[in-house]
């Protein structure tokens, strides 16, 4: 490989052994280094974040089993393309099979995934699919139920350490590099191996020489790297999703240590509107009754860090959470709604009781005319008589509040 290709590719694994991490897939005993060998080779998703190995892992699939690969990347492949990989299986090169790797498939329509059905039923093609996003989601049932889904997970930074201390001892052994700044550029790389390697190729380059010496320190590398952090942070991904699900998950679940996490997570990616929005949901989805003052003091935290904007914004935003987090939890309110909007989406409750129309209001007893301001009537619609939708939680302020009800409603309440 030309010496003018980036780093990645020049040091890029030709054996399973070689690849860094995915010992659940590819280790000794991993499963598809199992069926690698065993010469089973069926269509297969590989899905996980960048830098993990899913190309790699083809290109070394692709040459185990004696097939000819190609290689077309989703978001600028076209049918014409497919149709083209497919001429390849009725000539000498595809004796052995074709394989066929679809880099970034999400970016697939549905009819550019369904032309690859008919090659992939009558075994002509051998497809491997990568994505970065959930292919459950972005994938159509009919390609996946041909396909075997693998999930490829972030490379621990001692992983991408190791790799790294190979590849400078090939690449680069004239080179001082510090332990400290092989550690910094692995734990950069955010679990993507591509990432690290790209950012010690920059370090070498941007070094200076002592005596003829390159020397590549720690303080080089953070010079390199952004203050944004570097972790996998896709805003309109997965990822990002899945961290605003931790931290109302942590929230509801009265965990304090992992809801300030999961913020940092999402304000170091950049990130200061979701978290502001999905704090405010949980003021009144999680919390709610129990603590009425919750949406307040959380809408005033929020303001507080959109006017102060990042990095001072963490510190309201922090204080929002953990105090959503140590407070009593009810989702009495959310689920009294659900009932209600089940029974609109059921076709029932479309006829207001006539005492409650405008402007008539025949038959309507003023609640304030009676004592404790409160009469009995009817509210609901006819079909709905007798419906509950809310019921008390059991913090303290729901609880005082049924008092209430029970005593100026009697046995009704």
């Amino acid at each position: 490989m030309s010496q003018l290709s980036p780093l990645a590719d020049r040091v890029r694994p030709t054996d399973f052994d070689g690849i860094v991490g995915q010992r659940h897939l590819f280790g000794p005993d991993g499963i598809l280094r199992r069926m690698v060998s065993r010469g089973v080779i069926p269509s297969m998703i590989f899905f996980g974040p960048p830098g993990c190995g899913k190309t790699t892992a083809a290109s070394i699939i692709a040459s185990r089993c004696g097939k000819t690969l190609h290689r077309l990347n989703a978001t600028t492949a076209s049918l014409g393309d497919i149709r083209d990989v497919a001429k390849d299986t009725g000539t000498m090169m595809g004796i052995g099979g074709v394989l066929l790797y679809l880099d970034e498939i999400q970016y697939f329509n549905k009819k550019q995934q369904q032309s690859l059905l008919e090659y992939l039923e009558d075994g002509r093609i051998t497809l491997i699919a990568s994505t970065t996003e959930n292919p459950y989601y972005y994938i159509y049932d009919a390609l996946l139920s041909r396909c075997s889904v693998f999930e490829f997970k972030h490379v621990d930074a001692r992983d991408i350490a190791e790799r790294l201390r190979a590849v400078i001892a090939s690449e680069f052994p004239d080179a001082e590099i510090s332990p400290d700044a092989v550690d910094a550029l692995a734990e950069a790389g955010g679990g993507d191996v591509r990432r690290s390697l790209t950012m010690l190729e920059a370090a070498v380059g941007a070094a200076r020489e002592d005596d003829g010496r390159i020397s590549v320190t720690r303080e080089l590398v953070e010079q390199l790297t952004p203050s944004v952090s570097q972790s996998n942070f896709d805003r309109g991904g997965d990822v990002h999703y899945d961290l605003l699900s931790g931290l109302q998950k942590s929230i509801r679940g009265s965990d304090p240590d992992a809801a300030v996490f999961y913020l940092a997570r999402l304000l170091e990616g950049g990130d200061l509107i979701s978290p502001c929005r999905r704090l405010m949901v949980i003021a009144s989805e999680d919390v709610g009754p129990a603590y009425p003052m919750a949406p307040v003091i959380v809408r005033a935290c929020v303001e507080s860090a959109r006017e102060l904007g990042l990095p001072e914004a963490r510190i309201p935003l922090a204080n929002a959470a953990v105090i959503l987090a140590t407070s009593p939890k009810s989702n009495s309110a959310y689920m009294a709604y659900a009932k209600a909007e089940g029974e609109i989406h059921a076709g029932r409750g479309s006829e207001i009781p006539l005492h409650l129309r405008s402007p008539q209001f025949k038959g309507y007893k003023y609640p304030h005319d009676f004592p404790g301001h409160w009469v009995e009537q009817q509210y609901l619609p006819d079909d709905l008589k007798g419906k509950t939708f809310y019921e008390f939680g059991e913090n303290k302020t729901e609880q005082a509040a049924k008092q209430y009800f029970e005593k100026i409603k009697g046995d009704k309440a």
